[in-house]
């Protein structure tokens, strides 16, 4: 898979182009692969280029629908001088300014939800993630969309960490939706003590957070992959992993693209709306009765009813059955 040139070399040898407009986070980008998925399905001879961040191009390549990369930035124009695509599809959100981003590559075919100028399927703030972009496709492009097929293929990289260790994320984008760090390290503790193979994941930006609970836990530094690893490298780690243990971020999407086991602490969004297929190998922990504010700045009551004793339980059942 390569990136496209600015000047919009797509249709060089006349093949139709597909552009799909997806440049979100990396759990939004995991949720969206059933769907471009179904967009391959229903237009097999195009050449399907994915619109999503520069920061996600590694992932990409990682799904097979994918054949090329654009990178963008949200809700900005996309930098295309080619001809106009035959189809371009809003993966992004209602409208109508993601549709804007797409109508203005002039595509021969437009599919986005109805919003005002936009006719297409009707959006509903109730349907979960997945299901929602499938029947979008579905309903538009009269293919049949497998919201099951969240897989991604294993990184063609060495992890950075031995096969069957036990993942902690303790991070997330926003305060509401960050479990408190101290009840991670005691998770942390209990994997350990049971004789697993801890390791602490993050980004860059949060390596402080991850060596406090390494450190609370009683964890050397090597414990922390926080910081170093690239997407492509965390991926492989969270391929190999015997479970992983996490809020509803992009890390609880890579469990379920690579059917790890995995426990997922839920609060302020409803599992309803991001929540995991329902597999065994995924346990879903939620006290909600309704949506909170995911960019909240103060922890979310409902994933702070959460208790350590709830996830440990929920780490040793399921560790048993798998």
């Amino acid at each position: 898979m390569s990136a496209p040139s600015s000047s919009g070399g797509f249709r060089g040898n006349r093949q139709p182009v597909a552009v799909v407009l997806r440049p979100l986070g990396l759990g939004d980008l995991l949720t969206g692969v059933p769907a471009i998925r179904a967009v391959r399905a229903a237009v097999p001879g195009h050449r399907l280029v994915l619109a999503t961040t520069a920061a996600l191009e590694p992932l990409a390549s990682l799904i097979d629908a994918v054949d090329e990369v654009l990178p963008a930035r949200e809700l900005e124009p996309l930098d295309w001088s080619g001809p106009p695509p035959e189809l371009a599809v809003d993966l992004h959100g209602k409208g109508p300014a993601s549709h804007v981003v797409v109508a203005d590559l002039r595509p021969d075919r437009l599919l986005t939800f109805d919003s005002p100028g936009y006719p297409g399927p009707t959006w509903y703030p109730d349907e979960h993630e997945v299901r929602r972009w499938c029947r979008l496709v579905s309903e538009g492009l009269g293919v049949d969309a497998d919201p099951d097929a969240l897989d991604l293929a294993v990184p063609p990289v060495p992890a950075p960490a031995p096969a069957g260790v036990a993942l902690v994320h303790p991070g997330a984008a926003f305060p509401g939706r960050r479990w408190p760090a101290d009840r991670f390290a005691a998770v942390a503790r209990h994997l350990a003590a049971a004789g697993l193979d801890v390791r602490i994941t993050g980004g860059p930006a949060e390596v402080p957070l991850a060596r406090a609970v390494a450190e609370d836990a009683g964890l050397g530094e090597g414990a922390v992959l926080a910081g170093r690893t690239t997407t492509l490298e965390l991926a492989a780690v969270v391929a190999g992993a015997r479970v992983v243990v996490s809020g509803d971020t992009g890390m609880a999407h890579l469990a379920t693209a690579y059917r790890r086991p995995s426990v997922v602490l839920f609060g302020p969004v409803s599992p309803a709306l991001w929540g995991p297929p329902p597999r065994p190998r995924h346990v879903v922990l939620w006290h909600g009765n309704g949506t909170g504010d995911p960019w909240g700045t103060e922890l979310d009551p409902a994933l702070g009813r959460i208790t350590v004793d709830e996830v440990t339980a929920a780490l040793d059942d399921l560790l048993a059955r798998t």
